[in-house]
């Protein structure tokens, strides 16, 4: 075995003997065998196997978003441990303590910057890094439950962006948290009752904040960290990421392995480094955003909910609030979850976008859900209005389920014209429709964010902010 780079003198027995108990292995392995011991005997490097395919080292296979979130939940860690030390989790110090990070600690601002981007980054990686795992099939028997891990650690970052949300005690995010939890109010029976345990109270006030604050810093990343690490060791059981191959390339059942040190951990590093230094520049240069101090007696026009739930909230613009809040955000999540079951269609594992057919199907997806998206927004702004033309009923049939019923008659034509006009499997067709409706959604975001002025009104975006502009 090779000798330890930074071994301490063969004469100080003292310190080989310390070092020998530390280090088992030699930190700088010149074989493979020792590359491999190295792997399989290090806290963090034993997630990862100690060889890997060749051909999934290809960085536009992953994109290397698994890791960055694992990066984003260190620096979200220990960005978040500096800011405890000058946070007071209530209303009356809160905000104050906001401005004394900006103004009299030392690099204040660029840790909370920091944390901020960071934490909105990383809602942004886990959701691409599912969208990738979705798009080259790697939910596939055997990592179906791996899938649903992953789906969990996504809920969660939602969770840990949304208590977060409140912490600054500003206008923002004071409403924006209100909006938020009110959708709770329209689950049957126990809304309000989760509702009041979520606030503490019947609005949000110091028991909401103390609350948020306790779930922020404590059982939310306990929650990440444990699943964090257990996905990472399915990943490894598993048998890895997928394979990538051409949409008429063969299934390979030999492949080239190459040792993890440093084909993997090198490529992770470098990936790592990249983006942490892309993070510090944005935060250097962009400030986290902080209003005037909350006022719950003066709200916003428009109050908007945190921006990744202002599709939910475009939805309660076109739906009664129990089908908009409840019954199509749970028929998504519900669908999402039991996908690796519906379809054991093992041919396609490892193809982006599952075949050459599919690809062309995603296209047009993408181009329908474009178009029909804004025009039924504009058709239910200016033409549609069930519940005039169905006086008798209660709005949550009239608004609610007719609505519903004609979408899920939309649906079920887009899947059936997808599937006969491109003569696809049932795996394309879905995929057709999932990426339908995940456009369509993210038009619904767009929509709630920049085009919705005061009163919800529908405009310009340039219109909106000048409608914002006070007097």
């Amino acid at each position: 075995m090779s000798q330890l780079d930074s071994k301490p003198p063969a004469g100080n027995e003292f310190s080989r003997r310390v070092w020998t108990s530390i280090f088992r292995n030699p930190l700088s392995p010149e074989t493979d065998r020792d590359r491999k011991l190295l792997v399989l005997d290090s806290l963090i490097l034993h997630l990862h196997p100690s060889t890997v395919p060749e051909k999934t080292l290809r960085f536009t296979l992953t994109w290397g978003l698994g890791g960055l979130a694992a990066v984003l939940t260190i620096v979200l860690l220990v960005t978040g441990v500096l800011l405890m030390f000058t946070y007071t989790p209530a209303p009356e110090q809160a905000y104050n303590d906001m401005l004394t990070l900006q103004t009299q600690v030392w690099f204040g601002q660029l840790v909370r910057n920091l944390h901020h981007w960071s934490g909105n980054a990383m809602l942004v990686v886990v959701f691409l890094h599912m969208l990738r795992v979705f798009f080259t099939g790697g939910f596939r028997q055997p990592r179906q439950f791996n899938w649903i891990l992953g789906l969990t650690l996504l809920f969660l970052t939602v969770a840990a962006n949304f208590t977060g949300y409140l912490l600054p005690w500003d206008q923002l995010a004071y409403w924006a948290i209100t909006v938020g939890t009110g959708l709770v109010e329209y689950i049957p029976g126990v809304g309000r009752w989760i509702q009041t345990v979520i606030l503490g109270g019947p609005e949000v006030g110091a028991a909401t904040l103390l609350n948020f604050y306790s779930l922020h810093i404590a059982l939310i990343p306990l929650g990440l960290m444990a699943i964090m690490s257990f996905h990472f060791w399915r990943v490894r059981k598993d048998g890895g990421v997928v394979t990538p191959r051409g949409p008429d390339e063969p299934v390979e059942t030999k492949l080239k392995r190459v040792v993890t040190i440093p084909n993997l951990v090198l490529r992770e590093l470098t990936v790592g480094l990249v983006f942490i230094a892309a993070l510090l520049l944005f935060s250097m240069l962009v400030d986290a955003p902080l209003e005037a101090l909350a006022n719950p007696d003066r709200s916003p026009n428009p109050a908007k909910a945190p921006w990744y739930f202002m599709g939910i909230q475009e939805l309660l613009l076109h739906f009664h609030p129990f089908i908009a809040a409840l019954v199509i955000p749970g028929l998504a999540i519900g669908a999402l979850f039991i996908l690796p079951y519906l379809d054991p269609d093992l041919d396609s594992a490892g193809v982006w976008f599952r075949s050459v057919k599919g690809r062309r199907m995603s296209w047009v997806a993408v181009a329908l859900a474009l178009l029909i998206t804004p025009l039924l927004i504009v058709a239910d702004e200016v033409l549609l209005d069930f519940a005039g033309w169905l006086p008798s009923l209660p709005t949550v049939i009239s608004n609610g389920l007719v609505s519903l019923a004609l979408l899920g008659l939309l649906l079920i034509g887009f899947y059936d014209q997808m599937k006969r006009r491109f003569a696809a499997t049932n795996c394309e067709t879905v995929q057709a429709t999932f990426i339908f409706l995940l456009v369509a959604f993210f038009v619904l975001t767009v929509i709630g964010i920049w085009f919705r002025g005061p009163g919800m009104t529908l405009m310009w975006p340039w219109d909106v902010a000048a409608a914002l502009v006070e007097p």
